[in-house]
Parts: C-alpha cells; sequence; structure tokens
C-alpha cells in the first residue's frame, strides 16, 4: 500500500516560489490500478518522484508498505527504489549497444539474484511483453511499442511492490498506446503489483481503475470504475 499524506512541494526559482504540491492525501491500495491526470503544471510529475524516493517534500510523509520512506536518510533511498519500486518514463532510456535481454537484466547489477537466475525471471518477462523473440535485438532494430515493452519489462526485473509510470504513452501512437495500457493491465492482474501511471491521455486514464484527478498541486476528484 502506499500512502501520502498533507504532501507539499515547493520549489524556488530564483526569488519566485512555486508550490508544485499542496497537501496532498492519497491512498493507494496494494494490487491497485491506479491513474493520475492533470494539465501540464498540475502537480503530477511531482508527485510520481516523491512517492517513488526520487525527491524529499517540502512537507508531509509517504509510506510504502508501512515503512515512512520520507522519515529515511537519503543513504538509504536507492536501496529502498531498488528494491520496492519500478519505473517506466515516457522516454523509454534503454542503452543503446545492449539487447533487449540486457536491457532488462541491467538493475540486477546491484541485486544478490545469480545471473542464471535473472536471465530466466528476464525472458520470462519479456515473454509476457510479447518479445519472446525479440529479446536478442538491439534498441535500433525495434519499434516504439517494442522499446516500451522492453521498459516495462525492466521496472518489473526486481519484483517492485509498486510500478511508477510517468506518461508511459506519451510517445506513442494511439494503437500501440493502447496496447501499452493493456499490457500494463494485465501485468498488473498477473503479477499482483501497484500500478499508479501519470498520464495526460483520457483514453489510458479510462483502462484503469481509478482515477485522481489534480489541478494546481491539488486533489481536484476522483473517479471509479467497474
Amino acid at each position: 500500500m502506499v500512502e501520502a499524506r498533507n504532501l507539499t512541494k515547493t520549489y524556488h526559482r530564483g526569488l519566485t516560489e512555486v508550490r508544485a504540491l499542496r497537501g496532498v492525501d492519497m491512498t493507494v491500495e496494494e494490487g491497485e490500478f491506479l491513474s493520475v491526470m492533470g494539465r501540464s503544471g498540475s502537480g503530477k510529475s511531482t508527485l510520481l518522484n516523491l512517492l517513488g524516493c526520487l525527491d524529499r517534500p517540502t512537507e508531509g510523509t509517504v509510506f510504502i508498505n508501512g515503512v515512512e520512506v520520507t522519515a529515511l536518510p537519503r543513504r538509504k533511498l536507492p536501496r529502498i527504489r531498488q528494491q520496492m519500486v519500478g519505473f517506466v518514463f515516457q522516454q523509454f532510456n534503454l542503452l543503446p549497444g545492449l539487447t533487449a535481454l540486457e536491457n532488462v537484466m541491467l538493475p540486477l547489477r546491484y541485486s544478490h539474484v545469480s545471473r542464471a537466475e535473472g536471465r530466466r525471471h528476464a525472458i520470462e518477462l519479456l515473454e509476457k511483453a510479447g518479445l519472446g523473440d525479440r529479446y536478442t535485438h538491439r534498441p535500433m532494430e525495434m519499434s516504439g511499442g517494442e522499446q516500451q515493452r522492453v521498459a516495462v519489462a525492466r521496472a518489473l526485473i526486481n519484483r517492485p511492490a509498486i510500478v511508477l509510470a510517468d506518461e508511459p504513452t506519451g510517445e506513442l501512437d494511439t494503437h500501440t498506446a493502447a496496447e501499452i495500457m493493456t499490457l500494463l493491465h494485465n501485468l498488473n492482474q498477473t503479477q499482483g503489483q501497484t500500478f499508479i501511471i501519470v498520464t495526460h491521455d483520457p483514453a489510458a486514464a479510462e483502462k484503469t481503475e481509478r482515477t485522481i484527478y489534480l489541478s494546481d498541486g491539488m486533489v481536484l476528484r476522483e473517479e471509479r470504475r467497474g
């Protein structure tokens, strides 16, 4: 479960104070498939960065599976990110010189998983992503949708409790975007991880169980489906 209480984030740009988040409260249940929507500048990506321990709030707390991660020293946050959180970004961020399989296995360099076990799990994830016959290909040999599927598999390789996706369909055409959202939902159903997906695309949000709408750094409303 992910819980945020009174999340506030203030940036200073010169003499100007920018309040990116203003007292956001939210609870995401274990295994939930959730989206966060809002216009550019509404605080979506800032919220994701705080939930993923990439940044610290000015005020407020974040709990992940009962651990108050905002109270931890900075030196412990990389281990939290490695063990508990998987990230999918709008830009695929694949290393061009590595194959799909090698890109997926990259986060395992900092784990205690054996290479054989890591390879087996990576191939399994690529097969679930529909890339069982493409894992020896490099990014330049794959389409944008295929590259994003590799990025999704990479996010799951450490078996995180939570997957945070920041505009995962933003670089894709409508058909491919729908395929990626279907893949994420299927993985949510079969793997059991909690998915929090930031998007500006209503069609993508429609595929999630619940949507939280942000405006000017505050929760405007939420919508449940099903």
